[in-house]
């Protein structure tokens, strides 16, 4: 095994925890953590570029226990999350997942989690990096709703790639490949109780395993490594040049507290009509009405491959910065530098030239382009 990366190099105590799985991705290898949900997230386990041909080609197994649960229940249950998402939960049955936002009162975006439904009044929400219990738990105490809100311990694994739906058919075997996009299942692998998913954060086929004993994490991992070996499995961090092409947005970087849905362009994810309300309703359906003023697009930036920008970088039409870039990475695939940008409406539409302060250059030329880069209708995913 490769040589386990020194976590004192960015540890301070037992403040940020460790997954079930910690013990696993030092033994394979980790290079680097960040810390995700005040948990430690595993960087990569070798360069971005061998991991994302893994991804597209063979099947990569990804710990994301920071994605923390928080569980919404009890009698409130089903208006409480209701209110803090501008999503129609009426919509979503019981069995099923959601992608959702959470947004403020001002239309802000809090969170962009994915919810699963348990039961009438049951939900888990698999977070972002923001505190969504806190938030959750104001908003129960300040509407009177009589819903339990707590964060539980439960720990996903993302399995993702072409090769991922053999590779779980040979672990849960052939039911499971019935699973459809964003429905999800309560079983168990050998004893070891789980919740699985057809989700994921990479645009490929995928699979979430939710791990509900965390004592047995290292083993599951085993076993998930010991199986996908015929699939050639590698583990993996965050692939943001997948994530880019597919026009999956990062909390934080692309979408923030500062923006709203219809600027980043997840629009689609607020049902102004839905019965009863919800935090943000009277500040979106305004924005609806009036319109952006910028909106987050699609960049193809010439020159040679660039860096995942670890900043925001400045864009400038005409001499004068107009908006900034919030993620930008090199596709191998396409061959192109492409990213994101936020600029404004007058300056946002496909076609238009701009450019981009590449640091250690005196500026690279972009175009404005719709995003996503590749599979606009998701059906890799949903195949």
């Amino acid at each position: 095994m490769a040589k386990a990366f020194d976590i004192k190099k960015i540890a301070r105590g037992a403040r940020v925890r460790r997954s079930p799985y910690f013990a696993a991705t030092q033994r394979y290898g980790c290079q680097g953590y960040t810390v995700y949900n005040h948990m430690y997230l595993p960087n990569g386990y070798s360069d971005p570029v061998s991991e994302y041909w893994k991804l597209v080609r063979d099947v990569t197994l990804w710990d994301v226990s920071v994605e923390r649960i928080v569980e919404i229940s009890g009698p409130g249950g089903f208006a409480l999350a209701s209110k803090i998402t501008p999503r129609d939960l009426e919509k979503c049955q019981v069995g099923q997942a959601k992608y959702v936002l959470i947004t403020d009162e001002n239309g802000g975006i809090i969170n962009d989690p994915v919810l699963l439904r348990f039961g009438e009044n049951h939900f888990w929400l698999a977070l972002a990096d923001s505190d969504v219990l806190l938030w959750a738990k104001a908003v129960a105490l300040g509407s009177g709703l009589k819903a339990d809100v707590r964060e539980i311990d439960v720990f996903p694994l993302q399995v993702q790639g072409p090769k991922s739906k053999g590779l779980m058919g040979d672990l849960f075997g052939a039911k499971i490949l019935t699973l459809p996009y964003y429905y999800f299942v309560e079983t168990a692998l050998d004893g070891i109780p789980l919740v699985i998913t057809r989700t994921g954060w990479t645009g490929e086929i995928g699979y979430e395993l939710y791990l509900r004993e965390p004592s047995r994490g290292v083993e599951l991992w085993e076993k998930i490594m010991r199986a996908g070996r015929k699939y050639k499995i590698a583990p993996t961090g965050p692939c943001d040049i997948r994530r880019i092409e597919a026009g999956i947005l990062n909390l934080g970087a692309d979408m923030t507290l500062m923006d709203n849905p219809y600027e980043v362009g997840l629009g689609w994810l607020v049902d102004l009509a839905k019965r009863g309300d919800f935090i943000g309703k009277a500040a979106l359906s305004r924005i609806r009405t009036e319109g952006v003023k910028r909106k987050l697009m699609g960049l193809e930036i010439a020159g040679r491959p660039i860096e995942f920008n670890m900043t925001r970088w400045p864009v400038g039409r005409e001499g004068r910065d107009i908006g900034y870039l919030t993620s930008a990475i090199h596709s191998p695939r396409l061959k192109k530098n492409i990213g994101y940008a936020m600029l404004p409406i007058e300056n946002a539409a496909p076609g238009t030239k701009v450019t981009v302060a590449v640091p250690g250059t005196k500026g690279r030329a972009a175009t404005v382009v719709e995003k996503p880069f590749i599979d606009p209708k998701k059906d890799i995913p949903k195949s």
